[in-house]
């Protein structure tokens, strides 16, 4: 039986000289800063992108890391997706690397507007699974696949978020932070915090008042008429 020719060798392919002459840009982004602290695999993951592309043959390779704990939702600045874009823009890339298109971006705004300026200057993507060139139809159609997968995704897990809120808020058991001087009891009710440290000033000088006398009342408020 006649063996077909690894997949790897077909994509590879559609890197030319003039890619590589160009350079590479790896592209390092997590959510919050807890999955920078705990979920180091990822980082590593996506760290070793650098060596893949060094390996392919490309002239230079470049990573970008400065969005490391931002979402990619679209609400917040991301420096290090403008700086990708500014990159892109200035046809210095042949190519940008990413673990997923989640990484690259969490809303379809981004991410079209990051392969349509890779078309026009002919930047190829790369991930595990393959490298796109958005010229091509076929790859485009791939590339807008990936794209709306990925935003549909975060919409998914806030759905998904807000019916466990909603959830819980049903059956009583929802927590939130509170403001200063307040505080959950046993029973899940809100109540003035008894650590005096904790108390806001406005609850202070409530407790103040309520402790003075009569006579502390009628002195103080004698005194502020005649001053």
């Amino acid at each position: 039986m006649k063996k077909h020719k690894p997949l790897e060798g077909a994509m590879l392919q559609k890197i030319t000289p003039d890619h590589l002459g160009r350079g590479a840009v790896v592209y390092v982004r997590q959510s919050t800063m807890g999955q920078v602290v705990e979920n180091t695999e990822s980082q590593r993951r996506q760290y070793a992108l650098a060596e893949s592309a060094q390996m392919m043959g490309f002239a230079w390779v470049a990573i970008i890391d400065d969005d490391l704990g931002r979402s990619g939702s679209g609400v917040i600045e991301r420096p290090g997706f403008q700086k990708l874009v500014a990159a892109v823009c200035a046809g210095s890339i042949g190519a940008v690397f990413c673990i997923e298109a989640s990484r690259l971006a969490r809303n379809g705004r981004d991410w079209h507007h990051l392969i349509d300026l890779c078309a026009l200057v002919g930047a190829l993507v790369v991930d595990p699974d393959g490298t796109y060139d958005p010229r091509l139809v076929n790859d485009r159609l791939l590339l807008g696949l990936k794209g709306t997968m990925s935003e549909y995704e975060l919409s998914l897990l806030r759905q998904r978020g807000l019916a466990a809120r909603d959830s819980k808020a049903s059956r009583g058991e929802l927590r939130f932070a509170l403001p200063p001087g307040y505080c959950w009891n046993e029973m899940g009710q809100i109540e003035i915090d008894p650590d005096e440290r904790s108390a806001s000033p406005g609850h202070s000088v409530r407790r103040l008042y309520a402790s003075e006398t009569p006579d502390q009342a009628y002195a103080g408020e004698h005194l502020d008429q005649e001053g």
